[in-house]
């Protein structure tokens, strides 16, 4: 997809401030920290669109970026973050229930993982909720760079086992600083709007946006 205009749409803090409409939805999530926010400002072109901070936990809404007035990325609240109180961790949780159960949830959902870290029980439970929910996902894992080439080969195995996936099939992996990975991750998200039915494909030509940049539940 060729990005021409991207911006905040509304940063929803209740249900009923969610997006309605036929267009298509691409969710960003994971626990606290792990480069959401960095990742979808380097998809969009655009630093400092989804606003990226040393904290965990900032985010505190559903946060909506209309592209091209054609598709929704969904920046959702980081899960895991010990810090933040009980009541503001339920008040997440049942936001981010109330967006994946609604009819018009997301058409794919981006499940990232920090690649330098074994994925938690929350985030295998957040698997497999999206699986019983027939959620299409793709499990990315964020921040590349910060490892060497053989720490690289053994996050991506320990990721592999992790997920089940078949013998010597990796998952996805990217970095939001040199930009390795971003290519791939637009072909997963092209194939998902291209088969949407009220997403009319663009054409191919002008500059491609990723080379413009060279059962249970989790507990939020």
């Amino acid at each position: 997809m060729n990005i021409s205009a991207r911006r905040l749409h509304i940063s929803a803090t209740r249900p009923e401030d969610f997006p309605r409409g036929p267009r298509p939805q691409i969710a960003f999530m994971g626990r606290s920290n792990v480069g959401k926010s960095s990742l979808l400002n380097i998809l969009l072109g655009a630093k400092g669109l989804a606003r990226t901070s040393k904290d965990p936990g900032r985010t505190r809404a559903l946060n909506f970026f209309l592209v091209n007035d054609r598709v929704f990325f969904v920046d959702l609240p980081g899960f895991g973050y010990a810090k933040i109180s009980a009541k503001i961790r339920q008040q997440w949780k049942g936001l981010v229930e109330a967006y994946l159960t609604r009819s018009e949830g997301p058409d794919l959902a981006l499940h990232l993982v920090d690649s330098r870290h074994e994925p938690t029980d929350m985030d295998g439970e957040l698997r497999e909720w999206l699986q019983e929910a027939g959620i299409r996902h793709q499990v990315v894992l964020t921040k590349l760079d910060k490892l060497s080439g053989r720490d690289r080969v053994s996050s991506m195995k320990r990721a592999a086992r992790w997920l089940g996936l078949p013998e010597g099939t990796s998952p996805l992996a990217v970095s939001s600083t040199t930009g390795q990975g971003i290519p791939a991750l637009w072909r997963v998200i092209d194939d998902v709007l291209s088969k949407h039915q009220t997403f009319r494909p663009e054409r191919a030509d002008g500059p491609a946006a990723g080379a413009a940049t060279q059962g249970g539940r989790p507990t939020l």
